[in-house]
C-alpha cells in the first residue's frame, strides 16, 4: 500500500496544468508539423475576423532547452519540431515523455495571455532488446533435482515507451533437452530470468548444453536480441542471495555528509564458502543521474553521497542494487532503494528572463511607438527551497517600465510610460528578487532595453526665413545658398528630400539639390525683378513621411548693365526757344535722365561737352539744371547746338547724349555789348549785392541786439514792478511764413517753326528776408535723378511752406518779375 501511495505522489508531483496537449513521434525530421495552436485553442473565435492578422504567437524559451530549442512556433500559431527528437535522451524509462511549452499571445503589440502546451513525445521502436554480454556459462550439478534453476541476466531495451520496452523471452533448445526458461516479474517491473532444470541431469551421459534465450520487444515490428548460454553440468552453487527487504525507502537531508552512510543493505546466501559470499553492485537499470549522486560499498552494502545536491534537480532518486554470491556462475538478486532528499538549504533565487523581441543576448528591443502597457518580457524565478526559503518577491524600480506579478513565481514586464528614442535610446534595467528565508537571500538581474526608431520627428529648419543676395547676369547653375535642415530620426526617417514651392503665376528661376543647395536655372535680370520670394518644402523618407516648409527671400544685386537715357528732352535733337531780359534768372530749364540700374549704377552726372564755345551756358552736374554761366548781352542772341551728356557712376561707366538746339533772344533793355568775354557778370553782381546785404544785416543786427537788450532790462524792471502790483504779462513770439514759387513757362518757337510747348522752370521767389534760397536750391529739389526718388519733381505749380522765426535782418522789398 505504501508503494502505491508513493507512486501516486510521484505522479501528482509531475502533473502540469496545461491548455492544450499535442502528440509527436520521436525521430521525425526537423520542421514536422504538430498542430495549429490558434485553431485548437479556439482563441480566434472571440476575435473579429479582420483582427485575426494582428494575433501573433511567440514561444518563450525554457531554461533547460534554451541551448537546443526543440520546437518552433510560427507567428500564426503553427507548431513544428526544430530538430529530431530522441525520447531516450529526453525522458526516463517507463515515464510519460513530454515537454511543456509556454506560448505568449499578442494582439499587435498588446499582450493577451500565455498558453501552456503539453507536447507528448511518442516513443517509437528504434531499439532492440540487448543483453550485456553475448554469451554466458552456467553450471548445473548432477545432484541437482528437477526444478533447480540458474539465474541469468535479463535483456534491456533502450526504448522508453512501455510497449516498445516490454521484453518477452523465448528459450531456443534442441528437442528433449531438460531445460526451460523461467521469467518472473518482480515489483520493480524488471523481469527475473532463470534456466530451470526440467529433470535430473546425468553428467556422464552429457556434460554440456548449448541454449539460446531470444528477447523480443513489444513494438509493432518486434526487434530481438539473443543470449547464448553454455551449460556445464557440475555439482555447485544452487542458492541465491536474499535481501532482507525488496524495497528500501530512505529520507535524507540535502546537507547529509559525504562520509556518513545513508543506509546499509543486507543480503544473505545459504550456500557456504565462495558460493555464500555476497557482494553488492548498482544495477544497469539505475539512471545516470542517480549514479552521479550516490556510491555503493560493494563489500559492506553501505550507500554514500558523493557530491552536493543541486536544488534545481529532482529530489527523489531510485537505485537498483544487485546482491551477487561468489559462486561460479554467480547468483544474484535485486532490491530497489528509494532515496528522498529533503531540501533544507536557503539558496539564492535565480532569475530567468525571456524577451518578446531579443536584439542580442540580455538585450530587448522595443519600438519608440510602443503603447503603454505593452508586453516586453516574461520573467520566471527559480527557488526550490522549502517553506519560506522558497517564497520569493521581485521588484523593478523604473519610471518607464513596470513589473507585474502573474503568480507561481512568474512575472511580466510592461511599458509604464511612453519612450522617445530621440530623447533616450536605451535603458539599463535591474530586477531584484528576495526570498522570505532567515536570513533572506537576494539576487539581482540586470538587462538592457534598446529603443528602436520610428519616424516621429518633423524636419526642422534652422531659420523661419532664409535670405540670400546674388548678382544679376550670372550663368545658370550659379550657387545661391544653403538651406540648413535637421532631422533627428535614423535611417530613412532622417533622409531628406527638397523641393521649391511658388505661386503658380510666378516661375522661380531656381532649383534645389537633395543636399539643400539652391542655384539658378537661368540668368537673372534685376531690372525685371529685384527679389524672389518662395518656399522650400522638405520631407523625410520615413513611413509615414513628415515634412516642413520655410520661406526664402533672394534679393538680386545690381550690375551696371543699363545705360542712362534722357527723359527730358525726350527727342534728339531738341529745339528750345528762350527769351532773356535783365530781370530773368540764370536757370533756363532742367534736363532729366533716368537709369534702370540702382544705387551707384544709377547715380547720374550731367555735362556739356560741345556747342558752348562762348561759355554762355552751364549745367549742374547733379541736378541737370541748365543755366547761364555769365551775364547775357544783346550780342549773345542766336542759335546754339548744345551737346549734353549724362553718365552713370557704375563700372564701367555708361552714358547717353542729346543735342539741344537753343535759340536765344535778348531783350532790348539788356546791355548792348559784351565787355569781357569771360566775365561772370550776373554772378559778380550777385556777389556784390550779397556783400552789401551781409554788411547791412550785420549793422542792423548789432542795432537790434542793443535795442533788445535795453528792452529786456526795462521789461524786467516793469515785470518786477507788476509782480509786486499783482500783474502777469505774456508776450507771444512772432511767426512768419516764407514761400517759394516755381513756374512752368511756355516757350514759343521762332516765326516759321512749329510751336512746341516745353516746360522751362524759372524760379520766382517772394520774400523772406533775403535771397538765401536760390533758384539752384529749388532746382535740386526737382531733380529727376533716380538716386533720389523722393525728390521727384512736379509738372504743375506747387507751393510749399516752412515755418521760420522772424529774421534778425531787414526785409528787402519784393521784386516782381515781368515778361
Amino acid at each position: 500500500m505504501l508503494i502505491v501511495l508513493l507512486l501516486l505522489l510521484l505522479t501528482l508531483f509531475s502533473c502540469h496544468c496545461v491548455d492544450l496537449t499535442y502528440h509527436v513521434e520521436e525521430e521525425k525530421n526537423p520542421g514536422t508539423y504538430i498542430g495549429n495552436i490558434a485553431a485548437d485553442s479556439h482563441l480566434l473565435d472571440a476575435i473579429l475576423p479582420e483582427h485575426h492578422r494582428l494575433i501573433t504567437f511567440n514561444q518563450l524559451a525554457q531554461k533547460k532547452d534554451r541551448l537546443s530549442q526543440l520546437f518552433n512556433v510560427s507567428k500564426r500559431g503553427e507548431l513544428y519540431t526544430s530538430q529530431k527528437l530522441d525520447a531516450e535522451k529526453l525522458c526516463k524509462y517507463n515515464v510519460e515523455c513530454f515537454r511543456i511549452l509556454k506560448i505568449a499571445i499578442h494582439k499587435a503589440e498588446t499582450f493577451l495571455k500565455i498558453l501552456k502546451l503539453k507536447v507528448i513525445i511518442k516513443d517509437i521502436n528504434d531499439h532492440q532488446p540487448e543483453f550485456s554480454v553475448k554469451k554466458i556459462n552456467i553450471q548445473f550439478s548432477e545432484d541437482d533435482g528437477k526444478g533447480v534453476k540458474r539465474s541469468i541476466e535479463n535483456a534491456v531495451d533502450g526504448d522508453v515507451g512501455v510497449e516498445n520496452s516490454k521484453v518477452t523471452y523465448l528459450l531456443k533448445k534442441k528437442f528433449n533437452e531438460p531445460f526451460k526458461l523461467s521469467v518472473t516479474k518482480i515489483i520493480t517491473g524488471i523481469s527475473k530470468l532463470a534456466i530451470i532444470l526440467d529433470e535430473k541431469l546425468d553428467r556422464e551421459l552429457k556434460d554440456s548444453y548449448s541454449l539460446q534465450v531470444i528477447a523480443s520487444d513489444g513494438g509493432p515490428s518486434p526487434k530481438q536480441g539473443v543470449l547464448n548460454i553454455e551449460i556445464t553440468v557440475t555439482d555447485e552453487n544452487d542458492n541465491l542471495p536474499q535481501f532482507s527487504q525488496s524495497i528500501y525507502n530512505i529520507s535524507i537531508r540535502n546537507t547529509h555528509g559525504r562520509f556518513i552512510p545513508i543506509t546499509t543493505l543486507s543480503a544473505s546466501d545459504l550456500d557456504s564458502g565462495e558460493n555464500g559470499r555476497v557482494t553488492y553492485h548498482i544495477s544497469s537499470a539505475t539512471s545516470d543521474i542517480a549514479k552521479s549522486y550516490f556510491k555503493l560499498n560493494e563489500a559492506t552494502g553501505e550507500i554514500f553521497t558523493q557530491k552536493k545536491f543541486n536544488s534545481e534537480q529532482k529530489q527523489t532518486y531510485k537505485l537498483f542494487v544487485e546482491a551477487k554470491d561468489g559462486g561460479n556462475p554467480s547468483s544474484s538478486s535485486t532490491a530497489m532503494v528509494l532515496i528522498n532528499v529533503i531540501n533544507q538549504q536557503n539558496t539564492v533565487p535565480k532569475i530567468d528572463i525571456n524577451f518578446v523581441t531579443e536584439l542580442r543576448e540580455n538585450t530587448a528591443a522595443i519600438s519608440e511607438g510602443i503603447k503603454v502597457g505593452s508586453f516586453i518580457a516574461y520573467v520566471s524565478v527559480i527557488d526550490n527551497d522549502v517553506g519560506q526559503n522558497g517564497e520569493v518577491e521581485c521588484s523593478l524600480h523604473h519610471d518607464k517600465f513596470l513589473l507585474l506579478d502573474l503568480g507561481s513565481k512568474e512575472y511580466k514586464i510592461t511599458l509604464k510610460k511612453p519612450v522617445d528614442r530621440e530623447t533616450r535610446d536605451h535603458y539599463d534595467i535591474s530586477i531584484s528578487c528576495e526570498d522570505k528565508g532567515s536570513p533572506s537571500m537576494k539576487t539581482e538581474r540586470k538587462f538592457f532595453i534598446q529603443v528602436m526608431d520610428v519616424n516621429d520627428v518633423q524636419p526642422q529648419f534652422t531659420k523661419e526665413t532664409f535670405k540670400f543676395l546674388t548678382y544679376e547676369n550670372g550663368k545658370p547653375n550659379f550657387p545661391i545658398g544653403y538651406i540648413n535642415v535637421t532631422d533627428q530620426d535614423l535611417e530613412n526617417g532622417g533622409k531628406l528630400s527638397y523641393s521649391l514651392l511658388s505661386n503658380n503665376r510666378v516661375i522661380i528661376p531656381f532649383q534645389i539639390t537633395d543636399y539643400g543647395f539652391i542655384s539658378t536655372t537661368m540668368t537673372l535680370d534685376r531690372e525685371k525683378r529685384e527679389k524672389y520670394q518662395f518656399q522650400v518644402f522638405v520631407k523625410d523618407n520615413g513611413q509615414p513621411s513628415l515634412n516642413n516648409t520655410a520661406n526664402v527671400l533672394v534679393e538680386i544685386l545690381d550690375e551696371n548693365d543699363n545705360a542712362p537715357y534722357f527723359t527730358f528732352p525726350s527727342v534728339d535733337p531738341f529745339t528750345l526757344d528762350v527769351h532773356y531780359h535783365p530781370q530773368s534768372k540764370n536757370d533756363i530749364t532742367v534736363l532729366r535722365a533716368s537709369d534702370r540700374d540702382s544705387h551707384m549704377n544709377s547715380f547720374l552726372k550731367y555735362k556739356i561737352f560741345g556747342g558752348n564755345d562762348r561759355q554762355l551756358f552751364q549745367i549742374d552736374s547733379f541736378t541737370g539744371v541748365l543755366s547761364y554761366s555769365r551775364t547775357v548781352y544783346q550780342n549773345d542772341a542766336g542759335s546754339y547746338d548744345l551737346k549734353l551728356t549724362v553718365k552713370d557712376s557704375g563700372t564701367p561707366v555708361l552714358s547717353a547724349t542729346v543735342t539741344v538746339s537753343l535759340t536765344l533772344t535778348v531783350s532790348n533793355k539788356t546791355s548792348p555789348a559784351l565787355t569781357t568775354v569771360h566775365s561772370k557778370s550776373n554772378n559778380m553782381i550777385d556777389v556784390t549785392l550779397l556783400i552789401i546785404i551781409v554788411i547791412s544785416a550785420v549793422v542792423v543786427s548789432v542795432a537790434v541786439v542793443v535795442s533788445l537788450t535795453l528792452c529786456i532790462v526795462r521789461c524786467n524792471n516793469g515785470i518786477n514792478h507788476q509782480s509786486r502790483m499783482g500783474f502777469n504779462t505774456t508776450i507771444p513770439p512772432g511767426r512768419e511764413k516764407r514761400h517759394f514759387l516755381t513756374q512752368t513757362k511756355k516757350v514759343n518757337t521762332p516765326t516759321g517753326h512749329t510751336p512746341a510747348h516745353t516746360p522751362i522752370h524759372t524760379p520766382v521767389h517772394t520774400t523772406g528776408h533775403s535771397t538765401e534760397m536760390t533758384n539752384r536750391d529749388n532746382q535740386l529739389m526737382e531733380s529727376s535723378c533716380d538716386f533720389y526718388p523722393q525728390y521727384e519733381s512736379q509738372t504743375d505749380w506747387s507751393m510749399s511752406s516752412m515755418e521760420r522765426r522772424p529774421p534778425s535782418v531787414l526785409l528787402l522789398p519784393t521784386r516782381t518779375l515781368k515778361r
